[in-house]
């Protein structure tokens, strides 16, 4: 009888010290790079805004573009005629998520979709696809944000920018 007592404390005392189930999505897998490096620089910066404003010109787009520095802070901005005057704050909130947190707008948007309304009560936190990190030598080095078409759109645009700008030899 004593045995039976011991064990069934002893399983309860387990049990006890697993955690409690979440009802949280799975958070999304930590970004590749883990630090910061030296800004972009303004004229590579203006660069990479031509470089979008031709991939976007050819998806029939018009968007703004904006290219921060590390600390999330205007580099850079450009937008194409005739996209809509919101376009130019999203774009720039959007590098600037994405430089200052280190991942791509786009996931933090799926996080919010998936439930994690936590999201919501961080003012420096834009949950909208459209914003990229541009990594050099697994530094993030800046941020590129995009607005002015669907969340989609932007997320595509933004991201392939940034990686051409990582794939780019130096």
């Amino acid at each position: 009888m004593v045995a039976l007592t011991v064990q069934l404390l002893c399983a309860g005392a387990v049990a006890a010290q697993q955690p409690a189930p979440s009802h949280d999505p799975a958070p999304a897998a930590a970004p590749a790079v883990e630090d910061y490096g030296a800004p972009i620089h303004y004229d590579e910066a203006l660069k990479i805004i031509q470089a979008g404003m031709l991939k976007s010109r050819a998806a029939g787009l018009r968007q703004a573009f904006a290219i921060v520095e590390p600390s999330g802070e205007l580099v850079a901005f450009g937008r194409m005629d005739g996209v809509s005057y919101g376009a130019i704050r999203a774009a720039q909130l959007k590098a600037r998520t994405s430089a200052r947190y280190r991942v791509a707008t786009s996931v933090r948007e799926s996080q919010l979709q998936g439930g994690r309304l936590a999201i919501l009560s961080n003012d420096e936190v834009i949950a909208i696809g459209g914003g990229a990190p541009i990594v050099r030598d697994g530094l993030i080095v800046g941020a590129v944000g995009v607005s002015g078409g669907s969340a989609d759109q932007d997320a595509n645009v933004a991201a392939a920018i940034a990686a051409a700008e990582n794939a780019r030899p130096r």
